[in-house]
């Protein structure tokens, strides 16, 4: 029997506010344990919250940019539960009237991961477990979060890496998030099914909880999706129950029976106020949105005629595109910003974290002077792309680095003999392609190209090189 996939998402985002939720306690990554916190994180009695304003904002932002529904009225509510992360033994989410409700994220093949819902709740604590002992930082207590869960809408590995990857490159681009995966700052609770192919029936689900990798995300889902059609064909059943993913022997294990909904108690919080957000507010934030980075895909490639794969990677990181839209403003030609962002500025940029800040030598400006000098044909390519060398060392202008004279194309004559020079330089090049070896002819263009300083045409001189062999 044929089984298949069904799995169902819920996204944790950190916001990028400055303070937390309730309180006025930085959100800053890292710090001394217990440094990061105050009564209201930890809960000391007779404290009270006060909801921070950014993250109703940024939540809406993001149910905007995911084309959810946004509640006139919302509420928060008190999710019960005593574990050490959270020392108040309850924690302050939304329940029955979410913030953002009914969105979707397309992915390529057309189908829409649909949203449930985007509700607003406070970060918990964390534990460290060291020899035996169980230590605990509430400096995470109390950081904003949004959490983001789909319908079971998920059919294979790769539409779960798809989807993810896409959240994250929304949830930066509108600037709620770094989505740091690495550093606690998305994670994703994975609940995952399986049943016989053309059932409409959901099987009995497992929860594996706080993946921060997309790579530990497809493996933890190939294993439970194998685990349980191996459960099932030995007459055995799918337990409900959370888990957890050991990367190290890439298999899953049971941390607790898995909770509904009723197992929390959830009731309203008496110490916070209803949220309202009128519609006007709604259409302000919506009008302050950045254009989505699929939107701005498609338009590379629709108005500026980029390809796709040039094109994805120009919009993966919002400052680069930004960087790009900048450097090839009234250009001829956007595609030789694309080629020298690409081929060039990116070996000087390699992580994630550097691309996210694209913080390089050559300004945007510097880049677009440099490629109307190209354009201009008062250089050639090879002197370009050897100047955009030398910029990115030194962080000095084009102009300052290309002398006077390097600037226009070589005359006829002065091609032909450079050409004549290269031909008798390079005997053996010669022969070797009158015996058929036509990329030996390169050998000489290169010749040229040395020698003229870049000023030469690498196509014209081939030509040249080629007629005056054959005419020899």
């Amino acid at each position: 029997m044929k089984y298949e996939l069904v799995a169902g998402f819920e996204t944790h985002v950190e916001l990028t506010t400055n303070t937390k939720i309730f309180c006025s306690c930085t959100t800053q990554f890292g710090g001394e344990p217990n440094t990061h916190c105050c009564p209201v994180c930890i809960g000391l009695p007779g404290t009270l919250p006060k909801l921070n304003r950014k993250v109703v904002e940024y939540a809406i932002r993001a149910g905007l940019a995911t084309h959810c529904e946004i509640a006139e009225i919302s509420k928060m509510d008190r999710k019960n539960y005593c574990y050490p992360d959270l020392p108040k033994a309850y924690q302050i989410s939304q329940y029955d009237k979410p913030l953002c409700e009914h969105g979707y994220v397309q992915l390529s093949n057309g189908r829409r991961i649909r949203i449930l819902r985007i509700h607003i709740e406070e970060d918990a604590g964390k534990l460290v477990h060291r020899r035996g002992d169980t230590l605990v930082d509430y400096n995470r207590g109390g950081v904003p979060l949004i959490e983001i869960v789909t319908e079971p809408d998920f059919r294979s590995v790769d539409e779960a890496k798809e989807y993810v990857e896409k959240l994250q490159l929304i949830m930066r681009y509108i600037g709620v998030s770094d989505c740091r995966m690495q550093e606690g700052s998305m994670r994703c609770d994975v609940n995952i099914s399986v049943r016989p192919q053309g059932s409409e029936q959901l099987g009995t689900r497992t929860e594996i909880k706080n993946m921060n990798s997309i790579t530990f995300i497809a493996k933890a889902m190939e294993y439970e999706y194998s685990r349980q059609v191996d459960l099932i064909e030995s007459g055995e059943k799918v337990v409900q129950e959370t888990l957890r993913y050991d990367d190290a022997t890439n298999t899953t294990s049971s941390m607790r029976g898995k909770e509904d909904a009723n197992d929390y108690r959830y009731f309203r919080d008496p110490d916070l106020v209803t949220i309202h957000v009128p519609r006007e507010r709604v259409e302000e934030i919506r009008a302050s949105l950045p254009e989505l980075p699929e939107e701005k895909k498609q338009r590379y490639m629709e108005e500026l005629g980029l390809p796709e794969s040039d094109a994805l990677l120009l919009t993966k990181y919002r400052r680069i595109a930004e960087y790009f839209e900048e450097a090839a403003e009234g250009t001829n030609n956007p595609k030789t910003a694309a080629n020298f962002i690409i081929g060039q500025i990116f070996r000087s940029v390699e992580t994630e974290t550097e691309k996210e800040a694209f913080d390089v030598a050559v300004s945007a400006a510097q880049l677009r002077e440099l490629i109307g000098l190209l354009d201009s044909g008062k250089i050639r390519m090879n002197l370009a792309k050897a100047t955009l060398d030398k910029m990115l060392e030194t962080g000095k202008g084009a102009l300052e680095l290309i002398d006077e004279k390097d600037m226009g194309g070589l005359d006829e004559g002065a091609l032909q003999a450079l050409c004549r020079q290269a031909i008798e330089a390079n005997p053996k090049a010669v022969a070797d392609y009158q015996a058929g070896k036509e990329k030996a002819v390169k050998a000489m263009v290169g010749y040229v190209m040395k020698n003229s300083r870049g000023k030469a045409d690498a196509a014209q001189a081939e030509q040249t090189i080629i007629g005056l062999i054959k005419n020899a």
